[in-house]
């Protein structure tokens, strides 16, 4: 089953894309029209698997198209179905970044014909340095010029010691904060009691070792160290879980103090982290406190950076995608600080914010990337 809705304004280019791993879900672009598949979820199950095939060529079937689109990644099986369906109907394959594809997602849905300043805060996304991005300050060009794109800033990459089971657990977030700030000794008293002694001397040594330890940007990397710091989360029983506890322990102390900042604006959150560790478990006056503090550096970090590169590139304009932007505390918190500026902020409205709106973003790209190749070559056929 598909649904559909209407753009504000024509794509310049047919395309199909495949979505990414997370939430995937496919979409067929052309003119102001975009189909949407189902959401299959993640990718990593068979049957959402077979699932993707079964849409894409669905939606193959209302139409010819002029590209497919798909993630950065190379593992991902949407790419893999992209390159095959290229062979296939003999159409170029285009991979569009992962944070650049939701920050196009809104130019596409907005109809924004300027450029723009992305925020894209997410878990992870491949970033075109071969590095685990996530915590995105990006200029995008708009219109049917958004295939022209930069990363501006950044959020400071924090260690995941054991890869990507560090996502599923906390605590180990938490650790890499204290690590990385000279305080790996901590390691063992601090989460020994909670996950055990040989467990946590395991993950020093990792860390000091700089084994199986890549640095991501990833906002929601941060929320997990955060609430490892504070012990809301241990282990992550599904997805968000520890970002979810800590914006609901925001909320509480959000009366009164909706706009209170407590650090200098920075995308490192290394600082605030530490603070944490240092609230008394048994005070949830404090925690919600030191919760709602992690959330308004985070959004004063970002604000700040949004602020100096939409001066710098001469944009009026900021963009929010990704996942984190369902958390309330911390998106409207950043859209006060941005507005009070006199720059205009754009979020998703009819497509998701997170992976299960990427399709758009990709075809949007991918079909701006095909008509400047087609310029490109009248221009190059009018030369000769």
């Amino acid at each position: 089953m598909t649904e559909s809705f209407t753009l504000p304004a024509a794509a310049p280019a047919r395309v199909l894309a495949c979505g990414a791993f997370l939430k995937n879900r496919a979409a067929r672009l052309e003119a102001n029209g975009l189909a949407w598949s189902a959401v299959h979820g993640d990718l990593g199950e068979a049957e959402a698997c077979r699932a993707l095939d079964a849409s894409a060529e669905a939606l193959l079937a209302q139409g010819g198209v002029d590209a497919i689109a798909h993630d950065l990644h190379p593992d991902f099986h949407s790419t893999r179905l992209a390159l095959a369906l290229g062979e296939r109907l003999a159409v170029p394959v285009i991979a569009v970044q992962h944070h650049h594809a939701h920050i196009a997602a809104v130019i596409a849905e907005a109809g924004i014909a300027g450029p723009v300043i992305g925020l894209a805060l997410d878990g992870v996304g491949l970033g075109s340095d071969g590095t685990a991005w996530g915590g995105e300050v990006l200029w995008v060009d708009g219109g049917e010029r958004a295939q022209h794109w930069e990363r501006v800033a950044h959020l400071q990459p924090i260690a995941l010691p054991g890869g990507d089971v560090a996502a599923r657990e906390p605590w180990r977030l938490a650790a890499a904060v204290l690590h990385s700030l000279g305080r790996g000794e901590e390691i063992e008293a601090r989460f020994g009691a909670v996950v055990g002694a040989s467990t946590a001397r395991g993950l020093k040594t990792m860390l000091d070792r700089g084994l199986n330890c890549p640095l991501s940007s990833g906002a929601g990397r941060w929320f997990d160290a955060a609430a490892g710091a504070l012990g809301l989360s241990v282990r992550q029983a599904f997805e968000a879980e520890a970002a979810i506890a800590l914006e609901q322990l925001a909320t509480q102390a959000l009366p009164g103090a909706a706009h209170a900042a407590s650090f200098a604006p920075t995308l490192d959150l290394r600082a605030v982290v530490a603070e944490m560790f240092e609230v008394p478990r048994d005070d949830a006056a404090a925690r919600a406190r030191a919760a709602l503090r992690f959330h308004h550096a985070l959004a004063d970090g970002l604000a700040d950076a949004a602020v100096h590169a939409a001066r710098e590139h001469g944009c009026d304009t900021v963009v929010f995608g990704g996942g984190c932007f369902l958390n309330r505390v911390l998106s409207e918190r950043l859209a006060h600080r941005l507005q009070s500026q006199g720059l205009a902020v754009h979020a998703p409205r009819h497509a998701p914010c997170g992976d299960a709106g990427l399709a758009l973003g990709q075809a949007w790209v991918a079909a701006c990337s095909v008509a400047a190749s087609r310029s490109a070559s009248r221009d190059l056929a009018l030369e000769t």
